[in-house]
This record gives structure tokens, sequence and C-alpha cells, in this order.
């Protein structure tokens, strides 16, 4: 007769025990790893997308034709007369849905990124600093502006002031009117606590001139210009490397030049001070580094 099989004892193994400890263990182990990990958004970005692109995950699929699933009705009872489109390429695109963490764009890495909220901020300052020097200007020119020898405008990333012939030069002439000196000391005195680059353009109406001096409106218009240079760079403070000097006769008028208050108002020296991204050109305006400079 076969022995019987001893009886079991009550209860758990003791093993049990010993491998709950453990499992416990293991549990605070990974919660505690868990607690002090750190996620780089821009880091996971990229290696979510390389995992996609690992495991062959498809954001665009191309079709060789047209889907089949359309309409029947859309296409034989249309009650009007139209031609379909031919769709030659039919993609499909996912989009991730949760996104509050990342706000990369496809394509646009975080250095792009910071370029672009520098530049924003740069024409923030710019816009600021163009106010003010604007002030400045009006409160210095207040005399001038009152009596019509000088009018002053904003215009984009410019500051525009026009200094008519009245009050300033003779007629067919470049010589600077001596009283009009003080009143380019105290824009001297304004440009050069500012940066941007300075434009000195002369203009003149369309009435031809031939002098012994001026053979045409171009040197005249040129030659005011110049005028102008010379009694703003008095002030040592004015970077002249910050200067160019332009002439264009009657080719830019602002008025009319079929009456004479049209070509009063279209002889006249323009300084222009300009800042920031120029919107006709595109062209980045920057200066040479100096006291003044940007």
């Amino acid at each position: 007769m076969a022995d019987k099989c001893p009886p079991c004892e009550e209860g758990l193994p003791a093993y049990l025990g010993t491998f709950a400890d453990l499992m416990s263990l293991l549990m605070c182990f990974f919660v505690l790893l868990l607690s002090f990990a750190q996620i780089d958004a821009v880091r996971f970005k990229k290696m979510a997308e390389s995992m996609k692109d690992a495991f062959g995950v498809q954001r665009e699929i191309p079709a060789a034709e047209i889907v089949k699933g359309v309409s029947v009705i859309k296409q034989e009872w249309s009650p009007s007369i139209s031609d379909p489109s031919v769709v030659t390429e039919i993609r499909q695109e996912t989009s991730d849905v949760e996104k509050e963490n990342l706000k990369l764009k496809d394509g646009e890495s975080d250095a792009e990124i910071s370029r672009q909220q520098a530049l924003q901020l740069a024409e923030q300052v710019i816009e600021k600093e163009l106010q003010e020097q604007y002030a400045q200007l009006q409160e210095a020119l207040k005399e001038q502006i009152d009596k019509g020898l000088i009018s002053l405008e904003k215009e984009d990333k410019k500051i525009i002031i026009r200094i008519q012939e009245k009050g300033s030069f003779g007629s067919g002439s470049a010589r600077l009117d001596p009283g009009f000196y003080k009143v380019l000391d105290r824009i001297s005195e304004v440009l050069a606590t500012r940066p941007g680059r300075i434009l000195v353009a002369g203009h003149t109406d369309n009435i031809p001139i031939r002098t012994g001096r001026f053979r045409s409106n171009w040197e005249l218009s040129s030659a005011r210009a110049v005028t102008v240079l010379h009694a703003l760079l008095r002030n040592p403070k004015l970077d002249q490397r910050r200067v160019v000097v332009q002439g264009f006769a009657d080719t830019r008028p602002i008025e009319s030049n079929a009456t004479p208050q049209g070509r009063a108002k279209n002889r006249r020296v323009e300084l222009i001070i300009m800042r920031g991204t120029d919107k006709d050109g595109g062209e980045r305006i920057t200066v040479p580094t100096g006291e003044a400079g940007e």
C-alpha cells in the first residue's frame, strides 16, 4: 500500500513574503525614477519623429488614381453642369492632436524660432526709439514747423525732415542762410544721440536752371544736399559714416509743378532717418558701429 501524502501546512508558502517585498521594492524604485525624470520637449519631439520613421509610419500617402468613394448622385444627378476637376495626386495627412508642450512647427528648429522672436523684439525696440526721436525733433523744431519752414513726417521705419527752400536757401543758390545753421545744429544734436542711417536728399522743381555754377537741377539739388551735410557735420558727435548724400533734381516731386505753390514745396532738402527693415527694398538697414551706431 502506497504511502499517504503528508498533510500540507496551512497558509501561504514562506517564499511569497520575500517575493512580495521584492515587488514592492521594484515598484518604489521605478516610481522614484519617474519622479526624478525631466522631459525635454524638443528632444522628445525629435525622438518621436525618428521613431515614426523607424517603424514605418507614413504621414503622406500618394495615390495613383482618384479615390473610389465618390458620390454617384453628385456625378449623375447634379442639376447643374460642371466640369469635374482632375486630381492627379491624392495625399493623406495625419496631425498630432496633443501639442500642449510642443510648439515647434514641422521643419522648424528651435534656433529659427529664437531668431524670429529676437527679430520681433528688435522691431518693437526700433519702433519705440523712433517715437521718442520723433517727439524730440518736434520739440526742437517747433518754431520752424509753425512757420512752415520745416515739415516733419514719420513713415514706417523712417523719419523725414523736409527743409523748404524758403528761409534756408536763396533762389537758384546752394548757399545756406546764416540764420539756418542754428536750426541744423539742433537737428544734429538729436540725430547724434540716436542710431540709424541718415539720407540727405536734395530736390528741385521742374524749371530748368543753367548758370555759371550749376549746369542743371541735378547739380543744384546735389550741392544743396552737400551744404546741409557739412552743416550737420559741424557737430563732432555725429558719425559721418552714417550719412549718405543724394541729389534727385525734379524726379521725385511731392506736389504738382503746375502751380507756384507746388513748385515751392518741391524745392526742398530732406533728412531721412532710416531704421530696421526697408519694406520697399526688403533690405536690412545697418550702420557701422560707432558712438551712435545700431
